[in-house]
């Protein structure tokens, strides 16, 4: 009974019941209810569009601020290499989109039946600055506060950290099914959405055929970089990757990914016990990827085209730096991103809505190839700092004991 207690509490039930509500109650509507409807969207859409600022002032300041506490080569080289993987898989999925994308056959008429009318009521909530300003000011204060070394603002930064964490989690997240519910509503009353449903389920599944691929080439870089057998890491994570399955958060999961990582007999110890807990926070490589390939198929769903190619390799560069201070809540890289979605890819709020869900029907499996990643990150720093080869070319070590990982 408490599996099931679960999973109704769950956001990917509330997600999934709020999407089957809003598509019944589309197709029912008359025009008052929809125009009541559509004002309810609006007004959640400014109040999420609202808190996208102090998203980015919440969680990338503080992640440049504690870069202090514990800097070093190891930390460097891991966040770089956290990025690269972030851009790569990033990458990979802007090639694939381009190529599989075309043949989907998205209708990308949207709009073409009921039009939607005038909302009932207006509410306008103004972000207190624009995304880019945003981005600078982040950026700018987090770098000032190491070169000051101000430790009254490191402190005031980090608690901020856990006020927009908060913000994010009782208010964005409680508030995504109705905000959803209300995009599908409006969706099922203009009549086309009905017919792309197919268009969602092909590509999570191809996302998730793309994590499998994207989890194959680090391992095999971490085998190269290490020169040991990456199956010995690997083999040990299955425990992992279905937790974060059912977890939908790295955070979540790093009890469980910590001991799987401990078994590794050619994981240094210390580089594991700092890379694998870093990296539940910064490598987000099945999240990124998913999330391109979901903003090339909803603008061609919505706008009839994809985005320029210039246009997405901006959006993958600075996407790979919103990654690696995302909040570690269900949907976490998309949120921390609904700044880059509306700011550089110009998504109105159905667009941002159709992200926002899709993304996180699919989630658990992003986090766990984030999860599952972590272990080829933690071998690849193993190989650049301790090249020491053992018996056969293998680097191996002490694996802890269950006494150690408890």
């Amino acid at each position: 009974m408490e599996k099931k207690k679960s999973f109704f509490n769950s956001l990917v039930f509330k997600l999934i019941l709020g999407i089957a509500i809003g598509i019944i109650v589309g197709q029912m509507a008359n025009q008052g209810l929809i125009a009541v409807i559509d004002a309810i969207k609006r007004i959640l859409g400014d109040l999420i569009g609202y808190i996208v600022p102090l998203i980015i002032l919440g969680f990338i300041t503080p992640a440049i601020v504690s870069l202090k506490d514990s800097a070093g080569k190891i930390l460097s080289v891991t966040l770089l290499i956290c990025y690269i993987s972030s851009v790569g898989a990033a990458t990979m999925s802007l090639i694939a989109g381009r190529i599989i994308i075309p043949h989907l056959n998205i209708a990308s008429n949207v709009g073409a039946g009921n039009e939607i009318p005038e909302a009932i009521f207006k509410l306008q909530i103004a972000p207190i600055m624009p995304v880019m300003t945003a981005l600078v000011t982040s950026v700018l204060i987090g770098l000032a506060v190491l070169w000051t070394k101000s430790q009254t603002w490191e402190k005031l930064l980090l608690e901020f950290n856990n006020i927009v964490l908060a913000i994010v989690d009782k208010v964005v997240i409680t508030i995504l099914p109705l905000y959803i519910g209300t995009t599908f509503a409006e969706l099922a009353y203009e009549g086309a959405i009905i017919h792309e449903l197919p268009v969602f389920i092909k590509v999570i599944l191809i996302v998730i055929v793309g994590h499998f691929i994207w989890m194959t080439l680090l391992y095999s870089i971490g085998g190269a970089i290490s020169k040991a057998n990456p199956r010995e890491v690997f083999k040990h994570y299955p425990p992992a990757y279905f937790t974060a399955v059912g977890t939908m958060s790295s955070a979540a999961t790093l009890p469980v990914a910590l001991k799987c990582a401990r078994k590794s007999k050619v994981l240094d110890p210390k580089i594991r016990d700092f890379v694998v807990p870093l990296c539940a926070n910064t490598h987000l490589c099945g999240s990124v990827l998913t999330e391109t390939f979901f903003v090339m198929t909803v603008s061609q769903i919505l706008y009839g085209k994809m985005p320029e190619i210039s246009t997405m390799i901006l959006f993958i560069s600075l996407l790979g730096i919103f990654a690696i201070a995302a909040p570690g809540v269900p949907g976490g890289t998309v949120v921390a991103s609904l700044g880059l979605i509306t700011s550089i890819l110009g998504f109105n709020d159905t667009g941002t809505a159709l992200m926002l869900s899709i993304f996180a029907l699919q989630d658990s499996f992003g986090t766990a190839c984030n999860v599952t990643g972590d272990g080829a990150i933690a071998l690849m720093v193993t190989g650049i700092f301790n090249k020491v080869p053992g018996r056969n070319g293998n680097v191996e070590y002490q694996p802890s004991t269950e006494e150690d990982v408890k």
